[in-house]
């Protein structure tokens, strides 16, 4: 299982399946990050937090913590 976060900069990945329960799933279902969706990883801040990605057109920065929960192939 590889997960958003271990991705590399510069690769394009599917998002395969979300883990993490109720407002915290749902707040990442709400930021576009969807089943099947592909997500750009654009840039990793020094430090490995945020994570910056471009999905469904825009950008987007994640916590490392949320990161950890999209599972990508």
């Amino acid at each position: 299982m590889k997960t958003l976060k271990e991705a590399k900069v510069g690769s394009t990945v599917k998002v395969v399946k979300l883990h993490g329960e109720g407002a915290v799933k749902r707040r990442i279902m709400d930021m576009g990050i969807t089943r099947g969706v592909e997500v750009y990883i654009r840039k990793v801040a020094p430090l490995g937090d945020p994570v910056e990605v471009k999905v469904r057109g825009y950008e987007l920065s994640l916590r490392k913590a949320d990161a950890e929960m999209i599972e990508v192939e």
